[in-house]
């Protein structure tokens, strides 16, 4: 590191007309040549905010005022100036979390990457389409030639999130402000990443990295800072901050992790109320105490076979998907998948990035068909039946996705939301929660929210309101897909505690989608291993985790990533 910083912030502070207090509030911080600084905190503590006033990208409304703001010796220009043109990209890289937004729909994402090139640097066309392959190969994304020539649709969360990556580092820029970079990337994919982020860090690239995985931030930064309510409470060396936290933020964002916490044992839950998530979730001691006074008829319906065995939930047996693609041979996405949810459990599906997850999720939501194979659902046909045969049945399974945001009708307040998940549920014969003000109570909101919109509520709050609009129809069976993966640790214990509550008073049954290791062992009863298609091994989750077999499980029990105080 060279004495001057590349990057000097002084006093920078960020102002909404609609908001009391600043979002960001006098925050100063400095970035060095060949260094990482990782900005950690809850939702809503500023720190996106603080990283976007650095790219002149404030949010519409936003005031930004600071003592300094520059890099490489140079102030950097106010936000809306032309000049911001000719720096982001070149000298300021951004890598931002929510790919499937950032990228055009319409355009194959070779193309977003070609577009850094062609505007910041001098390559010809052939030498930006050999650097493109490159890039692409480099953030771990496999055949890069036929994933540059797929529009994002086409690609799995994960890939789309690498490729996104690689834009953002296309030019090589001086600084990269990656925001949440990993967050929707399995284990193994993550740590390959990381491994490109301390390669650009080691040959002299300074990085600013917003995460809420302390884990990524022990492995990859040499300094942290916390934030909470606007401010810098806490930073220092990453060892000396993770090993000893000097203040509540930090200490509450550590006993949040999931990683080694057993299954039914509460994540713990901040103590204070620093931010307006914390104040939301402040009576959730045991979560939701007054579910114990629902009625769990599911628990008392479930279906048995002769002999007086429960009827599984959920069944696939023997799926195969196959897809076509514009170039080249097709793509095996589900290779003869079998299946078990046993009711009122828990199975935990795992695997890599585009191993097909989300496509088992799909079918058994009946969403897409399998080209063979069957879906049993609480015993009884699922997938063979037609749009109407489902209908009179739909309304017992439910579904959270990663994604809430995405997932609703901006234009809809959270009560019409609800309105609408309940009337889904018009031919349940028993619905313990029946109301938008019931459905609000049980997943820990005020009623308070019901005339906003899901654009003017915190990342957890839309969560819960995902989770709320699941449980509207009287669903007996919930299919989790990483509905937790783009959270901040401490929301995503509420979250995860939640979901373990309703589990216990409602007999629900989850199929739990994550890429998380850590969030699959602490929430799943058994666990089921996929990859390239292929269910390569299940039991249950103590077993999977300490005495796995294949060595695919062993590879992604090596990558999880831990923090190292």
């Amino acid at each position: 590191m060279t004495d001057s910083p590349l990057l000097a912030v002084r006093g920078l502070s960020v102002h909404f007309a609609h908001t009391a207090a600043p979002v960001v509030d006098h925050v100063s911080f400095e970035v060095y040549a060949g260094e990482c600084l990782a900005i950690v905190g809850e939702s809503g503590s500023g720190k996106s905010v603080t990283a976007r006033s650095l790219l002149g990208l404030a949010p519409a409304g936003a005031h930004v005022s600071f003592d300094e703001l520059s890099l490489a010796g140079e102030v950097l220009p106010a936000p809306g100036s032309r000049r911001w043109r000719t720096i982001r990209g070149a000298s300021i890289g951004l890598v931002l979390q929510d790919a499937l937004v950032s990228l055009d729909p319409l355009r194959p994402v070779g193309r977003e990457i070609d577009d850094v090139l062609r505007l910041h640097t001098k390559l010809n066309q052939t030498e930006r389409h050999e650097r493109v392959l490159e890039l692409l190969d480099a953030v771990g994304v496999p055949d890069p030639a036929l994933r540059a020539s797929q529009r994002s649709g086409e690609l799995s969360g994960g890939l789309r999130q690498r490729a996104l990556i690689a834009a953002g580092i296309a030019a090589g820029p001086s600084l990269i402000i990656a925001d949440e970079p990993t967050t929707a990337l399995d284990v193994t994919v993550q740590a390959r990443v990381l491994d490109v982020l301390s390669s650009l860090r080691d040959s002299g690239t300074a990085m600013i990295l917003i995460t809420h995985d302390l884990a990524v931030v022990s492995r990859v930064a040499e300094r942290v800072a916390v934030m909470s309510g606007g401010r810098i409470v806490e930073s220092g060396a990453t060892q000396s901050v993770l090993s000893a936290p000097a203040t509540l933020p930090t200490q509450e964002l550590l006993a949040s992790i999931p990683v080694d916490v057993p299954r039914g044992v509460p994540l713990e839950l901040p103590s204070s109320e620093s931010s307006a998530a914390v104040a939301v979730a402040a009576r959730d001691a045991s979560v939701l105490p007054e579910l114990s006074m629902l009625d769990s008829a599911f628990a008392t319906l479930k279906p048995t076979l002769p002999g007086g065995t429960a009827v599984p939930a959920l069944e696939l047996v023997n799926i195969s998907r196959r897809y076509a693609t514009r170039h080249g041979a097709p793509i095996q996405a589900l290779d003869s998948v079998s299946l078990t949810l046993t009711a009122g459990t828990t199975l935990g599906l795992v695997g890599q990035s585009g191993s097909g997850k989300t496509t088992i999720a799909r079918i058994a939501l009946g969403l897409e068909q399998a080209d063979s194979g069957e879906v049993l659902l609480n015993g009884a046909p699922w997938n063979s039946l037609s749009a109407g045969e489902r209908r009179p049945l739909r309304h017992t399974l439910g579904a959270i996705y990663q994604d809430a945001l995405s997932s609703f009708d901006p234009r809809l307040s959270v009560e019409r939301i609800l309105v609408d998940a309940l009337s889904a549920g018009a031919l349940a014969t028993h619905r313990p929660l029946s109301t938008t003000d019931e459905l609000l109570d049980a997943v820990g909101l005020p009623r308070t929210v019901k005339n906003r919109r899901p654009l003017h509520l915190s990342g957890g709050q839309r969560q819960r309101v995902a989770i709320a609009r699941a449980l509207a129809p009287g669903p007996r069976t919930i299919l989790c897909d990483e509905p937790v993966s783009s959270l901040d640790v401490s929301t995503q214990a509420r979250v995860l505690n939640l979901l373990d509550e309703l589990q216990r008073h409602l007999g629900l049954s989850y199929l739990f989608i994550s890429h998380d290791l850590g969030v699959i062992r602490h929430m799943s009863d058994s666990v089921a291993v996929i990859n390239r298609g292929r269910i390569v091994e299940t039991g249950l989750t103590d077993k999977i985790f300490t005495a796995p077999r294949e060595p695919y499980t062993l590879s992604l029990l090596a990558a999880l990533p831990r923090v190292r105080g």
